[in-house]
């Protein structure tokens, strides 16, 4: 079992930044890629950015292009979600998840994913 904690959230205003944390514990945290994926109110949930095992390759939605940097300190057992130019439209929960499989689905499937955090809510006010 991964267990994956998000801290970070809140209200902030628009044209802020904020930044997430998701901390891991359970297993090898290189063993696993990470994603971080939000809800908007009556909204699917969607995926926001993934980074690989050793945190060479990133992957991103395009609603947070130029603006959202995922990173990962293997160390510390803990991924990022630095968010900046935050819009009315970023406000949802954020989920991080971890996934152990290279194969298959791609990185914005959230069946890809095998692990889920509780969310954090970030609100932004225009």
């Amino acid at each position: 079992q991964v267990q994956l904690v998000e801290s970070g959230g809140g209200l902030v205003q628009a044209g802020g930044s904020l930044r997430l944390s998701c901390a891991a514990s359970g297993r090898t945290f290189t063993d696993y890629a990470m994603g971080w994926f939000r809800q908007a109110p009556g909204k699917e949930r969607e995926f926001v950015q993934a980074i690989s095992w050793s945190g060479g390759n990133t992957y991103y939605a395009d609603s947070v292009k130029g603006r959202f940097t995922i990173s990962r300190d293997n160390a510390k057992s803990t991924v990022y979600l630095q968010m900046n130019s935050l819009k009315p439209e970023d406000t949802a929960v954020y989920y991080c998840a971890a996934r152990w499989s290279a194969s298959g689905r791609s990185w914005s499937d959230q069946r890809a994913y095998d692990y889920w955090g509780q969310g954090t809510q970030v609100t932004v006010s225009s």
